[in-house]
């Protein structure tokens, strides 16, 4: 499954690894695309592993909102 969420917060370099490493280790991503401009993010994810809430998750442990 794809999907994109909403991230307010990311600014630099830095933003986008943490984000991107936070989601590429869950088990059951596939792959994880940040995009700085428009502060969103595209994940595919097995949705048998994870949740919408997974990916929610992940992200805001690393100090970042979720929008959607």
């Amino acid at each position: 499954m794809e999907h994109t969420i909403s991230v307010q917060g990311m600014t630099c370099g830095n933003c986008k690894q943490a984000v991107h490493g936070a989601l590429k280790d869950l088990p059951g991503v596939a792959s994880v695309e940040v995009h700085l401009d428009s502060g969103k993010v595209d994940v595919a994810y097995d949705e048998d592993t994870l949740t919408k809430d997974d990916l929610k998750e992940a992200i805001e442990e690393q100090g970042y909102d979720v929008v959607n």
